[in-house]
């Protein structure tokens, strides 16, 4: 039986300029603008965590296979923009810092690092993969 493809997040405004999105497990993330004065992660910041969290995974599973990382840091940056073509980010740019012990096992995750993040990035990371290829979003209004 093939696992069902369709994901799911609600989100719902708790308070001025504040928000919180619950998954179909129950999870929660509370959200905010930067207008609403807090320290939450904003959407946009949300984008970035996203797309190195789902690299970031990616990148785990292939090395620690071989050793237990001594320090594993991903860094998303990008630049947001208004221009004619609306608000957006561009120059989005992904940096790992990853060390690993020294030794055997450490040299075998080392090694496979570099290949692991392209293909993290070129395949696997359905987040950054989802924005690379523009995929279209629609938005409609629910009658209640």
């Amino acid at each position: 039986m093939s696992e069902n493809p369709q994901r799911l997040v609600t989100v719902d405004r708790t308070g001025p300029g504040r928000f919180t999105a619950t998954n179909a497990r129950g999870g929660t993330v509370e959200f905010g603008t930067a207008n609403g004065g807090g320290t939450e992660f904003t959407p946009v910041e949300l984008l970035l965590a996203a797309i190195g969290g789902c690299t970031a995974a990616d990148v785990d599973v292939a090395t620690t296979r071989h050793a237990e990382p001594d320090g594993f840091t991903v860094t998303v940056t990008g630049n947001k923009v208004s221009d004619d073509l609306g608000n957006r980010m561009t120059d989005l740019a992904v940096t790992f810092a990853v060390t690993f012990p020294e030794g055997e096992a450490g040299d075998r995750a080392r090694a496979i690092l570099p290949r692991a993040v392209a293909v993290s990035h070129d395949r696997l990371c359905t987040v950054s993969r989802t924005v690379e290829t523009g995929t279209p979003v629609t938005a409609t209004i629910k009658d209640v």
